[in-house]
């Protein structure tokens, strides 16, 4: 999606037209708008640790600074970034960014900011929260619906060290689900099997009478697709808690294969 910047045309329009136009249609029109290529956010770690470089805290470096908060940098990597870079850029520049990212991050800890960066990270949203299922559910989940014709598609979002109890898919024909990871990591675990890790991009099929869990991993936001796989009376039964033993070191010897 190209952005939109009218600054240069704001600012300078009248005074220099061609520049106004290049700043903003090549440079965030094109150039910024490439995130096939570099994300916004690694573009703004980019352009904020050049910018320091050069020891500029003007008015466009609190902009760069301001995008990339917006752009998911949360406080503690925006320290660590200007930290590591001193090293590198000079000591006296980065107590002058400093100054300036530590107005930028004000008040704003780092568990908002990892929720917006995780929602930046993806092309859907996280939607609202999941007040509907909240009984099922560990910690804090949101949920997006993306389809409810024909096949319900909806983008499920875990909250570090969230997640759903145990449960069953039913139907007396066809069914199931399928989950397709979209950001973050996360953990799936049927019923006397070992936890298995998930990556964006992994795709998890889950047949009907398989008990099973999913959420976030302890130190990450997660989110997955939720895809309903078309069947005749589908359902679901809604199982047990998974405990915080279980979550943090559950093994398939400790609990058996058995069926509850």
């Amino acid at each position: 999606m190209a952005i939109k910047q009218t600054a240069g045309r704001d600012a300078l329009g009248e005074f220099a037209p061609k520049f106004a136009q290049l700043n903003d249609d090549v440079l965030f029109g094109e150039v910024w708008s490439r995130e096939d290529k570099l994300s916004l956010r690694d573009r703004s770690l980019v352009t904020v640790t050049a910018l320091m470089a050069q020891g500029l805290t003007d008015s466009s470096f609190k902009y760069h600074l301001m995008s990339a908060k917006k752009n998911g940098i949360t406080k503690s990597e925006i320290a660590e970034i200007l930290t590591h870079a001193a090293f590198y850029i000079g000591w006296s520049k980065a107590w002058a960014a400093f100054y300036m990212a530590k107005e930028i991050w004000a008040d704003n800890s780092d568990t908002f900011d990892e929720k917006t960066a995780h929602e930046n990270s993806m092309v859907f949203p996280i939607g609202q929260p999941n007040d509907g299922f909240a009984q099922y559910f560990i910690g804090q989940s949101f949920l997006a619906p993306l389809s409810t014709e024909q096949v319900g598609i909806f983008n499920v979002t875990f909250e570090p060290g969230c997640r759903n109890n145990w449960h069953i898919h039913h139907a007396d024909k066809g069914g199931g689900q399928i989950l397709v990871c979209v950001a973050g990591r996360g953990l799936y675990q049927e019923w006397g099997k070992e936890v298995r890790e998930l990556k964006p991009g992994d795709v998890v099929n889950i047949k009907t009478g398989v008990k099973h869990w999913h959420g976030a991993a302890s130190n990450s936001w997660f989110s997955h697709l939720a895809v309903e796989v078309p069947g005749e009376n589908g359902r679901s039964e809604w199982c047990e808690a998974v405990s915080d033993e279980e979550y943090m070191g559950y093994s398939s010897s400790e609990k058996g294969t058995a069926e509850k």
